[in-house]
């Protein structure tokens, strides 16, 4: 990008707070849908859980009751004022903008410095401190949803995983940090810190880029509290388990609880089907086995 942003005041991440531990293992069910036509059948699922640091989610993500044109997760940025609502109507702005027409890069541009006024105002009639939040979107440029239009700004993630052996799971964005950005954290920050955020002037648009994604192929997005805490075998082994996708998208959050993820996670799954494929079967001992796995042996 080459926007100058030396002068922004950019919100810290904090320490672990000392909110109850059990807010960490507390997680909302994973939602799901299925958007189908005669070229495609796609289907999504989410789940999302507030961690200790703080005492709501401040995580959030796209309802899936719309379309099934736009798939968005944003992290409100720690240590910043309100960050519950910068994610929310960084959500709410980017489908408002976007949703109604084809989706390019351009669009999605324009759409991010929108929220991006959007926040700041909202903010700014609350307090002087600075608040934003961090996103990944990824939305179908063709019919059969073979194409996907993937944009981020800050440490959100999406990743690609196939399951044809054509390799390791993919990452499919490089984080906003200032390490990789190459500039200096500002003082009590860490070069792993998100450089680019929503809200606060930090970004000049979006990252982003296209990807094919084939026949029963998954796109993930999710937050940092699940990104820092996996590798991709965790990833590969959950996501090739013979479950429903919201009970995959569920174990994931769990599996990064038990890696010690005390920040808000979440996990948005795309999953393109043959049109007219039934969901896969799976069987309870499947679930049992990877429950386990996800709690560190104990029960759920």
């Amino acid at each position: 990008m080459a926007a100058s942003f030396s002068g922004l005041i950019t919100p810290i991440e904090p320490g672990r707070s000392t909110h109850p531990a059990s807010i960490a293992t507390a997680s909302a069910p994973a939602s799901h849908a299925v958007y189908a036509n005669a070229a495609r059948r796609l289907e999504a699922a989410i789940a999302s859980s507030c961690g200790s640091q703080h005492a709501v989610n401040e995580d959030a993500h796209s309802a899936l009751d719309g379309s099934g044109r736009l798939f968005v997760v944003a992290d409100g940025v720690g240590g910043g004022a309100m960050a519950q609502t910068a994610s929310r109507l960084l959500v709410a702005h980017l489908h408002a903008a976007l949703d109604a027409e084809p989706i390019d890069a351009a669009r999605v541009a324009a759409a991010m410095l929108g929220a991006d006024r959007e926040i700041a105002a909202a903010i700014a009639r609350v307090t002087d401190r600075p608040g934003a939040a961090t996103v990944a979107l990824c939305a179908p440029i063709d019919a059969a949803a073979s194409h996907w239009l993937v944009a981020w700004v800050g440490d959100c993630r999406v990743y690609r995983w196939s399951p044809r052996g054509s390799g390791p799971l993919e990452l499919l964005t490089r984080d906003d940090t200032f390490g990789h950005l190459g500039e200096a954290a500002p003082p009590g920050g860490s070069p792993n810190d998100p450089a680019r955020m929503v809200g606060n002037g930090a970004t000049s648009g979006a990252n982003s880029a296209v990807h094919g994604l084939g026949r029963h192929g998954v796109l993930a997005l999710c937050s940092d509290g699940v990104h820092k805490h996996l590798d991709g075998a965790d990833w590969s082994r959950v996501l090739a388990a013979p479950l429903p996708l919201a009970q995959r998208a569920r174990a994931l959050v769990a599996l990064a609880r038990s890696r010690g993820s005390v920040d808000d996670a979440t996990v948005l799954l795309l999953h393109r089907a043959d049109p007219g494929a039934r969901d896969p079967r799976w069987n309870q001992r499947d679930r049992e086995r990877l429950d386990s796995e996800s709690t560190g042996g104990r029960q759920p």
